[in-house]
């Protein structure tokens, strides 16, 4: 083998050593202290006060969840399937008036039905299907925790006043706000933040001041 020929094989190997480094150390940061805070936001204080304050334990559940579906990739919604999807939201919405119980379970069910639609585990694997919705969609995923807490609540034969109308509004909210981003994210890369929950928004304050 020439001379040539062994120069030009060390500088691939040094060259794929390289970028394999440079992989390890941005995947580092990404699942490190600092770059965990800035991807889950108010997950991350979450995930520590579940772990007792134990910030190690909670970053190792974090990064574990990115580990698992940081590569997940979300479907784009049909146009029929996001019609009937936004006219069983404005359902839900209105049933609140009269039976917020119902409606939550009703918010419930549909969230986790867009989720596995977009592409995330199935409605059946709730654990899974949150904490890869948690990856992508931290802002706003505690909206679904809460509504499922109501309904869990409920089919475990918890007390009926443990949730109140107010508590079960303010999750609806929360809730709609994780609802607009994976209705809008195939339109405006997962932001989720667009105009398209606010008008309903207002008007869910005031039916549910209503019947409350």
């Amino acid at each position: 083998m020439s001379t040539g020929v062994i120069i030009v094989l060390i500088v691939i190997v040094v060259g794929v050593v390289a970028a394999a480094a440079a992989l390890a150390l941005r995947n580092r940061g990404a699942l490190g202290g600092s770059g965990l805070k800035r991807r889950f936001g108010p997950e991350y204080d979450r995930t520590v006060a579940r772990h007792d304050g134990d910030t190690k334990a909670a970053e190792r559940e974090l990064g574990e969840r990115v580990q698992q579906h940081g590569a997940l990739r979300e479907q784009p919604l049909e146009p029929a399937a996001r019609e009937q999807y936004q006219a069983r939201w404005a359902a839900a919405q209105e049933l609140f008036v009269d039976s917020p119980r119902q409606a939550v379970t009703d918010v419930d069910e549909l969230l986790g039905e867009v989720a596995g639609a977009r592409g995330f585990p199935g409605v059946e694997e709730y654990e899974k299907q949150f904490d890869a919705l948690s990856v992508h969609h931290a802002d706003h995923v505690h909206g679904y925790r809460r509504v499922h807490r109501v309904v869990t609540a409920r089919t475990n034969g918890a007390p009926e006043s443990q949730a109140g109308t107010e508590e079960m509004r303010e999750a609806m909210l929360e809730a709609r706000a994780l609802f607009d981003d994976l209705m809008s994210a195939d339109d405006s890369g997962g932001s989720g933040r667009g105009g398209t929950g606010r008008h309903a928004f207002g008007s869910f304050n005031r039916q549910a001041v209503k019947g409350s």
